[in-house]
């Protein structure tokens, strides 16, 4: 890794033309960055390159180089691939920081980590529970539940002819407890004690906002500086203006799995991914669920297919699923009621309301308006591909800056805004492959476009599907419910998009995500080996089926 130093940049339109000549230049391998501001060029090079012929490249276009490459340039690269510090000297005097971090969640973690490998003094700052949405009130006590919810649901099952089950009720006090334990620990175990191996990494508690000239100010008055600040404060649950929500008192997606008792009845209004979870674990423990959804189909943002077939087996369940309602209002008289508008009119009752209709960003107090920090329509911080806000020392990163809310987007985000801001704008955000997974039962999973969006992007596809009772390891587990779809570019074969549902379809999704990354066909994905009786197996299968009709195939057929 050599880094180029440069006279004569002025603006981004030097940057592109730089990194034109570069790219076009032989044994110029890669180029990493190349920054006016600083005036440096990060590239990479074979080791025969002449050096200058480098220089020569680039005086062509009318800039001058500094510095031409030098010695130790295999130690450099070896550090690159490492993850270990690159090209970044700290330059925080005594009691000052080069990057602060607001919000200690998943992104402000994997910031805080990111910045301390490249040999920053990093000042981590949290107002709230250590951790973030994830490990406190999100992704782990969810899924801890819906887990405990799936074998109570198993245990009344009668699957297997000759196999005796049976379930009393669920012990609601001891399951919220056991899940309160599980938080507690991965809150310890995966946050407070990790910092302890990063002491370049002050945790800093109180709330906080960043001013102008490099500058945050914490709630007890106290100033800090530092060269760079990441924000990552993350979001909490929104409700839309229904007529009568703001007069009751409602669950959200945090409360609700903090109830102290199991209700006899509750209205779930949004059916995307955290309402449809938080739904079907509460009617597996006893719950009678209705959910309403104003979209014209439950999970709106999936496969149309895929919506429709899950409504089929939430409903086999016993939930009253009601899509493409429109909510007129909502009241309590004892109970709550939901009045909605679906052919007829309606109201539906029920001992408790859950409002599960998405998130906003923790935004509002942070002043960034006042320190010239742009934000969205819905509070969410605006940020370039590199993550970095329109000042140009301020970056963003995790579910206050977009849509796409996932923790591991977030750690992602995480990572290279710290790297960004420290090292200079030299990886660019990319979630162009973005596997997703809703954790109902059957789990819905996806990847890529749907051959709907396809045609929409001018994509001519081609797409094949298969139902679960022709995947063997679905008919020997006797659970046959739902598909693998799976979209190609006609012209190519080249896979473009997956949509599954299929018991435990997020292992799945990770495979199709690898295959549209590196552009792998589905005749290749077809002529692999996935191991019988698997159910990945059927991704193979669906493939195949592209070509031909799995259903006149043996076992094992290649």
């Amino acid at each position: 890794m050599l880094e180029v130093r440069i006279e004569g940049m002025t603006c981004e339109g030097c940057e592109k033309t730089i990194r034109g000549t570069l790219e076009g230049t032989p044994e110029v391998t890669h180029v990493w960055n190349v920054n006016w501001k600083n005036g440096a060029a990060r590239i990479e090079v074979e080791e025969t390159m002449e050096e200058c012929f480098l220089v020569s490249a680039i005086e062509k276009l009318g800039y001058k180089v500094k510095a031409a490459p030098g010695e130790g340039r295999s130690q450099q690269a070896e550090e690159e691939h490492s993850g270990t510090r690159v090209n970044f000297k700290s330059r925080a005097k005594d009691g000052d920081f080069d990057l602060l971090i607001i919000g200690a969640g998943s992104a402000g973690f994997a910031g805080a980590i990111r910045a301390s490998e490249l040999g920053a003094r990093v000042g981590l700052i949290e107002g709230g529970v250590i951790g973030g949405t994830c490990v406190n009130v999100g992704c782990v006590p969810s899924k801890t539940l819906i887990r405990a919810a799936e074998l109570q649901h198993r245990a009344q099952s009668k699957v297997f002819h000759g196999i005796f089950t049976s379930a009393k009720p669920p012990h609601w006090d001891e399951i919220r407890s056991q899940k309160d334990e599980l938080v507690s620990l991965l809150r310890k175990v995966k946050y407070i004690d990790v910092l302890k191996s990063y002491p370049n990494v002050e945790y800093i508690e109180g709330s906080a906002k960043p001013l102008k000239a490099g500058e945050v100010e914490l709630s007890n008055g106290k100033r800090l500086k530092a060269q760079k600040i990441l924000i990552t404060t993350g979001a909490r649950p929104w409700a839309p203006p229904i007529p009568g929500l703001n007069g009751v008192q409602y669950l959200d997606s945090t409360s609700v799995m903090n109830l102290e008792k199991l209700p006899k009845s509750m209205i779930v209004i949004g059916a995307s991914a955290v309402g449809l979870e938080l739904a079907q674990m509460f009617s597996r423990l006893g719950v009678k669920i209705t959910v309403i959804e104003v979209a014209p189909r439950i999970v709106p943002l999936e496969d149309q297919e895929i919506g429709d077939t899950l409504s089929q087996y939430l409903t086999e369940e016993g939930m009253n699923v009601f899509a493409g309602a429109k909510i007129l209002k909502v009241s309590k008289y004892g109970q709550y009621e939901v009045e909605i508008d679906k052919d007829d009119k309606e109201v539906i009752a029920a001992e408790e309301l859950l409002v599960a209709t998405g998130r906003r960003p923790n935004t509002e107090h942070l002043g960034l308006k006042e320190c010239g920090v742009e934000l969205g329509p819905k509070g969410h911080i605006k940020t370039n591909e590199y993550l970095q806000t329109n000042h140009p020392d301020v970056f963003a990163a995790g579910d206050c800056t977009s849509e796409a809310m996932f923790v591991y987007v977030s750690a992602y985000e995480g990572n290279l805004a710290a790297e960004n801001a420290l090292q200079g704008n030299a990886r660019k955000f990319d979630v162009s492959v973005l596997p997703k997974v809703t954790f109902t039962d059957p789990q819905v999973a996806s990847v890529g476009i749907t051959e709907i969006e396809a045609h929409a992007m001018g994509i001519d596809p081609s797409w094949a599907k298969i139902s679960l009772d022709h995947i063997p390891r679905a008919v020997a587990a006797r659970d046959t419910r739902g598909f693998i779809k799976l979209v190609a570019e006609s012209k190519t074969g080249k896979l473009i998009g997956a949509h599954i549902l299929a018991p435990e379809g997020g292992e799945l999704i990770q495979i199709p995500a690898l295959a549209i990354k590196y552009g792998i066909t589905v005749d290749e994905l077809g002529r692999t080996l996935f191991p019988y009786l698997t159910l990945s197996e059927g991704i193979k299968l669906c493939a195949q089926m592209f070509n031909k009709d799995v259903s006149k195939l043996s076992c094992c057929a290649a």
